[in-house]
């Protein structure tokens, strides 16, 4: 069974990487159900876990996206030092995405088969 740490640095808007990140790992999930993946959001990757993000008609949202991937089976943990950086709180992630570590995911980088930095 394939192992997957995909680690997103970027913002959810303004550059395509998070959006491309989680069409990558959703497309994995597709292909190969077994997969186990994980999902570390750092930096302005953090904000990508927030909770009701809206955008116009017809864009994407990553929110959706992420639990999207969660419901597939996927794994979210958010930096928590990012989060409170950023001044997000635990109550103010989305469904299913979850305060986590630099020592998690440094546990989670020697667990992975392969890691995928966006």
């Amino acid at each position: 069974m394939t192992k997957l740490l995909f680690i997103v640095n970027d913002p959810p808007y303004g550059t395509e990487r998070a959006y491309n990140a989680l069409r990558l790992a959703l497309n994995v999930l597709k292909k190969e159900p077994a997969a186990e993946l994980r999902v570390f959001l750092v930096g302005d990757g953090a904000s990508c876990g927030k909770a009701g993000q809206t955008v116009p008609q017809g864009y994407y949202n990553v929110e959706t996206m992420l639990r999207a991937l969660i419901k597939r089976g996927g794994v979210v943990g958010v930096c928590g030092t990012c989060m409170d950086a950023r001044g997000l709180k635990d109550e103010d992630l989305a469904d299913g995405a979850r305060r986590s570590s630099l020592d998690e995911v440094t546990d989670w980088t020697l667990w992975a088969d392969k890691v995928v930095v966006f």
